[in-house]
């Protein structure tokens, strides 16, 4: 498999021309997932825990389609608008990847695309790279 492009469910897809995710042969790169329901529309608004959720839930849902898992993501990162939603953050994070330990960074970011997001997160997964 050369090239797998995931469609996004986001206002500015089609507009930036972007893709939720791209498989390369093993990899998988997921990038810019914001709360965004299935509908298009903002999700959790003004709380963080909820929107980190949604992230994941995007992600999830992006890797399943790519032949990938959560369990296969060896690098995250996570932008957030506010240092104080850290914790809950990393809480969320842990649950997720508490047995596959992918390296990570969070960065805290003036501000986002849309108002309403507290949180952006991206994630990479190599096929087959799964902790037993």
């Amino acid at each position: 498999m050369a090239r797998q492009n995931v469609s996004a469910v986001s206002p500015y897809a089609d507009a930036m021309g972007f893709s939720r995710a791209v498989r390369s042969n093993d990899h998988v790169f997921v990038a810019g997932c914001a709360a965004i329901g299935a509908d298009g529309k903002n999700v959790g608004i003004g709380d963080a825990a909820a929107q980190a959720r949604r992230c994941f839930e995007v992600i999830e849902g992006a890797l399943k389609e790519a032949g990938s898992s959560l369990e296969e993501v060896v690098l995250t990162r996570v932008f957030l608008v506010d240092a104080a939603d850290a914790d809950v953050v990393a809480q969320i994070h842990g649950d997720i990847f508490r047995n596959s330990k992918p390296v990570t960074s969070a960065v805290v970011v003036a501000a986002l695309l849309h108002p309403e997001w507290l949180i952006e997160i991206e994630a990479h997964a190599v096929i087959g790279a799964r902790v037993d």
